[in-house]
């Protein structure tokens, strides 16, 4: 199957709709064992862009990319949920919320949304597509910011809470992750619903009986 490569076509049945005003909205942190989950939602202007989809890039260039993407962006806007709000109403919906949240602190207010398959319903017609992060600009504009701004978070609770490795891993399920979740337990970032964590909180591994 040939890739996608991230262009303004989506947008553009928005656009032939009346939705004069379209963002992109992504997340990122969903599967992770521990801290909140991100969602960005950005407005570009029409152009090219060299904006690509966070998980196929490496580190340095995402924090480059997302830098430009703040620079040029019309708006755009952070959103998250933590781990409480994780366990209390589920990841799914946790999501819903902090692309909500994101799509909310946009300065300029969108008619339509783009999205990385989440549907987010009134008062937003959106256009849940899967792959994109891979086929819209602003989508994938979004998932950078969502990704580098999670991840320099996850790093300052590497500080906080030195045992778990949070810099390198960023809450996923990482061994070394695991292995210190055996052996301290769950933190306060901790999302406590999820079963290698509900496991380990309830049976550790390092504990001798």
């Amino acid at each position: 199957m040939k890739p996608y490569r991230p262009s303004w076509q989506l947008e553009s049945l928005l656009w032939s709709r009346g939705y004069h005003l379209v963002a992109g909205v992504d997340e990122a942190g969903r599967g992770a064992l521990a801290g909140p989950v991100a969602a960005a939602a950005v407005i570009l202007p029409y152009g090219e862009y060299p904006f690509n989809d966070s998980k196929a890039l490496n580190a340095e260039v995402r924090e480059l990319l997302a830098a430009e993407v703040k620079r040029v962006a019309l708006a755009w806007g952070l959103g998250w949920a933590s781990a409480q709000e994780i366990d209390d109403i589920n990841v799914l919906a946790a999501t819903k919320l902090a692309a909500r949240r994101a799509v909310n602190r946009l300065e300029l207010k969108p008619t339509a949304l783009v999205t990385d398959y989440l549907k987010l319903g009134a008062p937003w017609p959106t256009l849940a597509v899967a792959k994109g992060d891979q086929r819209s600009l602003q989508v994938a504009a979004a998932s950078l910011l969502a990704k580098t701004e999670r991840d320099q978070l996850m790093r300052r609770y590497a500080r906080a809470y030195p045992q778990y490795g949070f810099a390198g891993h960023k809450g996923y399920g990482a061994p070394r992750h695991l292995v210190a979740l055996d052996q301290h337990g769950p933190c306060p970032i901790h999302r406590l619903s999820y079963k290698p964590v509900a496991q380990r909180r309830l049976f550790p591994v390092s504990d001798p009986s």
